[in-house]
C-alpha cells in the first residue's frame, strides 16, 4: 500500500513525463527521431578508393598461407612409381574390407610421401562382369598435395586390382 505522499510524487512524475516525453514530440520530429535511431542502430560501410583499401594478389588476409599452383608444379606433384605401389596396396586393402565409410592410410618410407585411399561409391558391375569400385587417393609429399582418382575391380581370390589411376580434376 502506498502512502499519499508517494502517490502524489508518482502523479507529478507522470505529468512531467507527459510534457517532455514522446507525446510532446510532433509527428515530423517523431519521423526524424525514428530515422536517426535506425541509422544509428544499422551497420554502415564505406568504399574507400585510397591506398588503404587496395589489396594486391600477394596480400594474405587469413592465417593459412595461399598456395600457388601453375603448370610446372602440377607435373612435380605426380607420385613416383614406388609411391604408386604403396597407394595401390592401400587401395586394395581398403576395398577388400568393404566398409562403407572407411579410409586406408599409406606411406612410402623411402620418399616420405604419404596419403590415404577412400572408396567413393558402392560397388558396380564392370564391362567384363567383374565387381568394381571407384576410389579417391590423396598424395602428400613435402608441402605439395594432390589427389588421384581410380577404379579397381575384383580379381581372383577376392583381391582388388587397380585398373585406372589418374590425377583428379574437379569438374
Amino acid at each position: 500500500m502506498r502512502s499519499p505522499a508517494s502517490e502524489s510524487a508518482l502523479l507529478a512524475l507522470y505529468r512531467a513525463w507527459g510534457r517532455v516525453g514522446l507525446s510532446a514530440i510532433h509527428p515530423a520530429g517523431a519521423v526524424v527521431t525514428l530515422i536517426l535511431i535506425g541509422v544509428g542502430a544499422s551497420g554502415c560501410s564505406l568504399s574507400r578508393t585510397d591506398a588503404f583499401a587496395k589489396m594486391d594478389d600477394k596480400d594474405v588476409t587469413g592465417s593459412i598461407s595461399p598456395t600457388q599452383v601453375n603448370s610446372t608444379q602440377v607435373s612435380a606433384v605426380m607420385p613416383t612409381d614406388s609411391d604408386l605401389a604403396f597407394a595401390r596396396n592401400a587401395a586394395s586393402d581398403v576395398l577388400t574390407k568393404g566398409d562403407k565409410d572407411s579410409s586406408q592410410p599409406w606411406e612410402n618410407p623411402e620418399t616420405g610421401a604419404r596419403g590415404s585411399v577412400t572408396p567413393l561409391a558402392q560397388a558396380y558391375s564392370g564391362e567384363d562382369g567383374r565387381t568394381c569400385r571407384d576410389f579417391l587417393a590423396s598424395y602428400v609429399n613435402g608441402a605439395t598435395e594432390s589427389w588421384l582418382q581410380g577404379a579397381a575391380c575384383k580379381a581372383g581370390q577376392g583381391r582388388w586390382e587397380i585398373h585406372s589411376l589418374k590425377p583428379w580434376r574437379k569438374s
